[in-house]
Formats: structure tokens, sequence, C-alpha cells
């Protein structure tokens, strides 16, 4: 990739660098089976208790904890007032050292985490006791984007699921660790992968697919939580239609600078086939209201990423919101942010459902999105409709510049605003708090035909030389738009929030630095140095009546913080 220097900012594209293929090459060689001994116990998670996670104050049952991925965990036994005496309770060493994204789950005092390279642990979540260790054993896999990553399981019934590298979903006795069934979701050969954590609801697992780098065609898919059968497929890319509607501005009303005319020509020329090979990722956890049987994610940018030529149109639904019925995959409606991009500025940060007022006032249901552009977005949960989109959390310059040959410069660079990284909402508060990146760069541009499961960018973005590079946790409220309060970093923040009812804000920085906040005002209550890049979103959980905040500190990939491969668990004295 000659017109593509590895560098850290560069990492958002990066591939399998040689280091990481060294590592690869052993984790190919690995068994399936798992080490160990069982749970001493039985595990059992009906969907009842699924439905009800986001009351439960013992267990984190969900990756984001709940169906509505607010990440807002209702106990508060460490709160504002006490969280100056939160102290490490155990520290757990996986095998794995390469970054990691993981949010455990807990289920009645059973943790379960994952790594980078698709290893489950089974752990006693006061302890730090092994029970069973699960490494899942790949094929040659050399298309996987950002890291080797896996971002958690999801739980139902006595199973825990997780998504791989190359492109399996598989099904885990969550007693033993043993592979019940492990089904292909696509051909990791045309670049596909799975880092997503899995959604397990109403029988069905839900999942999506990275490789948008790749020229792949995006998607979720249903399975059968019990056989592994496929149940229905929705592809982010429609066959018929994604052109859209030529949109002349994006979801802020500023102009994009698109040549319609010439974008019509080209479809008029060359037809609109290119749908199997546009992208649309799928890169994280999608929220699920079961009251109205929808399911709401977001596609990432299209294929390939800065060369729009081969690819005319709107390029739905890329880089857009999406609803689906939750039975039939069957598509709801839409809401795209950038049409036909060019910068890379793909939606990737999970949707939230919550209430927030609307236009007039009144308090209505809605679902929000962190996006790369450092927008926080709100929406009618019914109809899609944007509501507000919040006052830019970093810095924004020469919106929305076309790039060039030479490279030009445009803020939010090609990592965010808000990148991967899970927000968490207070309903209290009505605030959301995001980890934000600022890492200036310039945007490359040359002709790129597609290359059959090989990396397609159609150019490059830049870091620029000499630009000092920050991070931001900035708190919004969603009834205005406006920022509540804002706390810099000095590195990019990636890995996520986690918001609590004793109203604190956990979240990580690069250096090591796992940090709690008043959630109300932002000031720094407590940090403690964890010794590798805190690039995870942390959890909490209570048991015996104690309550605990764990979080993993591997580093990260992308932008080549620190590797370790510790989850760390505090509690107070």
């Amino acid at each position: 990739m000659h017109h593509f220097k590895l560098r850290p900012w560069a990492l958002s594209m990066v591939l399998t660098s040689t280091a990481l293929m060294v590592h690869a090459q052993s984790e190919i060689q690995g068994v399936a089976a798992p080490t160990g001994g069982p749970v001493p116990k039985d595990i059992s998670v009906p969907q009842a208790r699924l439905t009800a996670a986001d009351k439960d104050g013992a267990n984190f049952l969900h990756s984001n904890m709940n169906y509505a991925q607010t990440r807002y965990y209702p106990a508060a036994q460490i709160n504002t007032g006490n969280v100056a005496k939160l102290r490490p309770a155990f520290q757990f060493q996986t095998e794995v050292l390469e970054s990691m994204e993981t949010a455990p789950i807990v289920v009645d005092g059973i943790m379960y985490l994952t790594t980078s390279y698709n290893h489950v642990y089974a752990i006693d979540a006061v302890t730090g006791k092994q029970f069973w260790h699960y490494k899942h054993k790949m094929g040659p896999v050399t298309t996987y984007c950002c890291g080797p990553n896996n971002r958690g399981v999801a739980i139902l019934g006595d199973r825990v699921f997780m998504g791989t590298l190359d492109a399996k979903l598989i099904s885990l006795d969550a007693k033993t660790g043993k592979v019940l069934w492990a089904t292909q979701i696509a051909d990791p050969e045309l670049g596909y992968s799975e880092t997503m954590a899995p959604v397990a609801v109403n029988g069905k697992i839900l999942i999506g697919t990275n490789g948008g780098e790749y020229g792949i065609r995006g998607f979720v898919k249903a399975y059968d939580a019990n056989d592994g059968k496929l149940l229905w497929t929705h592809y982010s890319v429609p066959e018929k239609g994604h052109e859209g509607v030529w949109a002349v501005n994006d979801a802020t009303g500023r102009n994009m600078l698109r040549d319609i005319a010439a974008e019509k020509a080209q479809l008029a020329a060359h037809g609109g086939d290119f749908y199997k090979t546009l992208g649309g990722g799928v890169w994280m956890a999608p929220a699920v209201d079961l009251e109205t049987n929808t399911v709401f994610y977001v596609a990432g940018n299209p294929s390939p990423d800065l060369y729009g030529r081969e690819r005319p149109g709107d390029n739905l639904y890329t880089n857009s919101m999406v609803a689906i019925d939750l039975n039939t995959g069957v598509y709801k409606w839409h809401y795209q942010y950038i049409a036909h991009d060019v910068w890379d500025l793909d939606a990737v940060s999970p949707v939230i459902l919550t209430e927030a007022k609307d236009k007039s006032g009144k308090m209505i249901k809605v679902a929000i999105h962190g996006g790369k552009t450092g927008h926080v977005y709100v929406h009618d949960r019914a109809t899609g409709a944007l509501i507000r989109h919040s006052e830019a959390m970093v810095p924004q310059e020469n919106m929305w510049v076309l790039p060039t040959k030479e490279g030009a410069r445009m803020l939010p660079g090609a990592n965010g605003g808000v990148e991967w990284s899970p927000m968490a909402v207070n309903p209290k508060l009505r605030l959301a708090y995001a980890a934000n990146l600022h890492q200036p760069m310039t945007y490359h541009v040359e002709e790129s035909k597609y290359p059959g499961g090989k990396l397609w960018l159609g150019g490059a973005f830049k870091a620029i030389a000499g630009e000092k590079q920050w991070g931001r946790l900035a708190a919004v409220n969603i009834d205005t738009g406006k920022m509540a309060w804002k706390f810099d970093t000095e590195q990019p923040l990636i890995g996520g929030v986690l918001a609590t009812a004793g109203d604190l804000v956990f979240n990580g920085e690069g250096n090591g630095l796992f940090r709690a906040f008043d959630a109300r005002d932002g000031k720094k209550l407590w940090e403690y140095q964890c010794g590798a890049g805190v690039n995870a979103p942390a959890v909490s959980y209570t048991v015996g009546g104690k309550q605990y905040v764990a979080v993993a500190a591997g580093g990260n990939t992308q932008l080549d913080f620190k590797r370790g491969n510790t989850v760390l668990v505090f509690a107070l004295p």
C-alpha cells in the first residue's frame, strides 16, 4: 500500500501489520476446546432478565448494559461522595498481549470477557479466579481493520455468543466453554470480519459486520440462538435505490460541495450495480426497542473510502441511522448524516434509546448517536426525523472541503469526533457523555478500482505533523444540544463511557489513566494508573452487597496506545 504510511493515526485503516501477523499465526495454531474447569454454578439468563437489565443493579447483562444501550448502571453504592476511596479489588491477566476493547458481561457473580484474537474467559467476578478459557481456532485471516479486537459476548439462556475475526458466529456453553455450534457469517477472503459484541434477543442473535474498507456489502443478520441457522438478512446497502435523493447538504445544513451533475452522468454511464462493494459496515451492536420490535443500527463509510467516482449517488444507507423490524429485518426508516462520504466520517458509535424534548418541548422517545463529525444527533424514534444536533464537541474546519491528490485539510480528522466509542446517558441529568478525538488531518485522493477483498481506500488521510492531538470527554444536554461541561485530555479518547446512578462518569485514556468524574459538572474525582491504555468501556456490577467497577487495560491498535493484557476491578475498601 504505497499510498498509505503506517503511522498511529493511520491505523484506523490498517489491517494486519507484520507484528500482528506473527502473533496471528500463533493464534491460528490454537485449539478450539476450552481449558480449565466449569463455572461452579448453573448459569441461566432467560429473556425476561435481559429485558429488565436496565433495572438490574446486580449484573451487567449486555455489553452496553441494556437493549437501549444507555450504559447507565442503576446502583449508587459508589458515588461522588466516596469514589475517591476506590481501590483495586483484583487484576486478571489474560494470555493475549494486544489491544483490548472488550466490555465484560457479569452474570450472578461470573464475568465473561474477551480479548483480541477471540479468546473468551469465564472468571469469578469477586476474586478473579479463572474457570474456563476458550481460544478460537481461526483460519488464515489477513483482512481485518483496526486491530484484532473483540468487543464482548452476548448471553441468552445458558449460552454465550461471540463473533470472530474470521467472520464466524459461535455459541459456547456458559458453564463449560464448550462449543455448541458455529456458523459462517460471511467470507473473510472478501474482507468480512467481526469485532462487535452480538445482541441476544427473543431467541435471535443479531450481528453486523466489519469490512467497509474492503469493498464489502454491509449487513445485519439474525441467527437462531439454538442452532445457529440464519433467520434473516438486512443489507445496509440496498440493491436498488442506493443513489438516494442526491442530497446537497449534510445533517446540519452545510453544503457538501458535491458535483451532482457529474455523479448523475457517472451513474447513467456505468449503472448502479456496484452495490455489492459499496461498504456500509455495521461495526457496533444495535439497540433494540422491544415495545415496537425495532432494531436501530448505524452504518459506516462507503467503499472506497475517499474516491467517490466509483460510487455516484448518496450511497445509502452508509453514514446513516437505520431502523428495521426485529422479526423480519425489513426496513422501516433511515436518516443519513453525510451523503456520498469521501472523508471516512462513518457512523459507528452505538445508537442509544432514551427520552428527550422535541422541538415543542414535549418529552418523547428518541434515538441518539454520537458522530465522527463531533455532533450528538437526536432523532424521533418513531420516524427517524432529526430533532436537533448538538453544538460541535471538537473543532471543525473547512467542512466539507474535497480531498485532493496533494491533500486537503479538514477537521475533524477521519478518526472523529466520536469514533466507535459507546456513549452513556444519565436520564436524570438529561446528559449524554461522549469520548472525542481531535486529530488534524489532510485528505488525499487517487483513482482506485476494486481490488477484490483487499484494502480499498482510494487515497489516504494523514496526520498533520506538528499539530497537537488531544481528546475531550464532553457532556451534552440532549434536550438542548448544548455542552454542559468538557474535560480535555492529553491523548485522543477512544474506548467508551460508563455512567452510574451515583452521579459518576467513568472513562479511560491511552496513557493508562482510568478516571471518575462528577456527572453533573465534570469535576475529576478519582484516577488510577492502569499500566496500559484504557481503551475499553467500563462496566459495573454488585455481588454480595458490594459494588465493583471493571475495565480492560490493553491499549489500542488503531491509535497505537500501549498494549496490555489486564482487566482491573475496583471496589470501596
